[in-house]
């Protein structure tokens, strides 16, 4: 095997090459799959809704509306990479956090509260978010540490608690001709998170706050305590075999618990840093859980796993999610995009099986040239 061939066959079994290229064959057959559902609904538009949604910002001619609505999909999407690596802290140490929503939900519920009933600047509101989300993925945590109850089941009812005390304890704050929370800027300008100079960028739009540069901070430091940390070795070595690691003097409970809070205050981070910027509103007759928490699981499979990977798969799901909104109401919902978003997730475990049979291919191509090469000696 010559250099060249070296350097292509180390390239080619890098995991984090793997799962960028099986990220984008995700992202590709989800959208074709989508277009094809676009013409089954409406062979006439669906060229133009599929390149709608794909755009999204870039709908726009003019540059100063076309960069404000950027920045408005980046808000959303800092939102979205917290819950996505709510999703991953979890599962790295194997246990399976479906609660990203509710935690998301109870977080959003405390940063508003604080703002609006007690009047609280952003960073307490901010904490506030962070510490009632990680109580409340704390629960989860407890009940499977010390009764063996399935995270799965345990933060699915907790996502729907979650949501109907947060619409009882926001009604206190709601606006009276509306089922709305008030408004930040109008009740406690002070809770509203600062801009640093970044609405400059985005064409003076005021949404765009430090809680961009905040995501992508955390999750670099999520990464570097998974992957470079004494502490991140041994959640994941509970996660790996809980046994294993109490006979080594690990405390199993312990870390299933504290497991279960991060990703929860990650969940809670994420509702801050979307519900300070002043974007929306809380509707207290909301029936149904955001979407932004289960999104969260699509964002973190497609990233691969991987902290980093996840800041960039974020970024697409909420791209393709808010493109939903330009297609043409008359032919199409905007719920659309969803579904493509639901097809990607469900390609997501194509990640995996790519690298498996990427490893193996490269295996039997070893196989037979080590073959040839000694057939090549012995003549």
């Amino acid at each position: 095997m010559n250099k060249n061939q070296g350097k292509k066959e180390s390239l080619l079994r890098n995991s984090g090459f793997q799962t960028v290229i099986a990220s984008l064959l995700c992202i590709i057959i989800g959208l074709v799959i989508g277009y094809i559902v676009l013409l089954i609904i409406n062979p006439k538009g669906a060229g133009a809704a599929i390149v709608a949604i794909v755009k999204n910002f870039l709908y726009y001619p003019s540059a100063a509306a076309a960069m404000k609505y950027f920045g408005t999909t980046l808000v959303k999407a800092s939102a979205l990479l917290m819950c996505s690596l709510s999703v991953l802290f979890a599962y790295k140490v194997g246990l399976f956090n479906i609660g990203a929503a509710g935690q998301y939900v109870v977080g959003a519920g405390a940063c508003l509260y604080f703002a609006l009933q007690f009047g609280m600047p952003w960073y307490v509101c901010l904490l506030a978010a962070i510490v009632v989300a990680a109580l409340a993925g704390g629960v989860s945590g407890a009940l499977k540490a010390y009764f063996n109850v399935n995270e799965v089941i345990s933060c699915i009812m907790l996502n729907w608690i979650g949501l109907y005390s947060v619409n009882m304890l926001l009604s206190q704050v709601k606006e009276q001709s509306t089922p709305y929370t008030k408004t930040l800027s109008s009740t406690n300008s002070s809770a509203l998170l600062p801009n640093v100079g970044l609405d400059k960028l985005f064409s003076k739009n005021e949404f765009v706050t430090i809680g961009l540069i905040l995501s992508v901070v955390m999750a670099v430091i999520v990464w570097v305590v998974l992957e470079k940390t004494k502490f991140g070795y041994e959640l994941k070595a509970t996660g790996m075999n809980k046994q294993a690691a109490k006979y080594c003097g690990m405390r199993e409970k312990r870390n299933i618990i504290l497991t279960m809070m991060i990703a929860g205050g990650l969940a809670g981070f994420g509702a801050g840093i979307f519900y300070l910027t002043g974007i929306e509103q809380w509707m207290v007759q909301q029936t149904a859980v955001p979407a932004m928490g289960f999104n969260g699981i699509a964002a973190a499979f497609l990233g691969g796993l991987n902290p980093i990977g996840t800041v960039f798969a974020s970024y697409f799901i909420q791209h393709i999610t808010s493109g939903g909104t330009y297609v043409d109401k008359t032919m199409y919902c905007t719920q659309i995009s969803d579904l493509i978003s639901a097809f990607i997730i469900y390609l997501c475990g194509f990640v995996l099986f790519f690298r498996l049979w990427l490893n193996r291919f490269l295996d039997k191509r070893e196989e037979k040239q080590n073959a040839k090469e000694q057939k090549g000696g012995e003549a």
